[in-house]
């Protein structure tokens, strides 16, 4: 199977980022792109993931789609030839800051998830490893590594 994505985004609650950044414009801007999967990015953001829980439907095999109230006004505003069934894919993306050499390094990973139970069990185990109060307002998640691991 064959399908274009993009799944390295942020949600508007990213620094740096549009506000208008909403489920919806997701859908409508990868409907017009000819995007077929596109990442949520932020899930550890408690208010996203509140939006993300509320607009999104699972399709089966960790995908999820826009619910039909929300949808409906978004296909409306689309051309006819470019309406299409775009999936959403439950992603973030995490900093893994050391430093090594002198010098700080920073490796960026983007993290998919199958659902939102497993997007729960990831939170609660990066939430244990960052500063609590930073990690429930940021929406992207950085991790200090220990200099002993390189």
């Amino acid at each position: 199977m064959e399908f274009i994505a993009n799944l390295h985004l942020h949600s508007r609650f990213s620094m740096a980022t549009s506000k208008q950044l909403t489920c919806e414009n997701l859908h409508r801007w990868s409907a017009l792109k000819g995007i077929d999967v596109v990442g949520t990015g932020d899930f550890t953001h408690p208010v996203w993931l509140g939006e993300l829980k509320d607009q999104l439907e699972a399709t089966g095999a960790g995908l999820y789609r826009l619910k039909k109230k929300f949808l409906g006004p978004v296909e409306q505003a689309l051309p006819e030839s470019c309406r299409r069934d775009v999936q959403f894919m439950l992603t973030v993306e995490i900093s893994l800051i050391y430093k090594k050499d002198g010098r700080t390094r920073k490796v960026h990973h983007v993290v998919m998830m199958p659902d939102f139970d497993a997007v729960g069990r990831l939170n609660a185990q990066l939430g244990k490893i960052g500063d609590d109060a930073l990690f429930r307002t940021r929406s992207s998640v950085r991790v200090r590594l220990a200099r002993t691991l390189f």
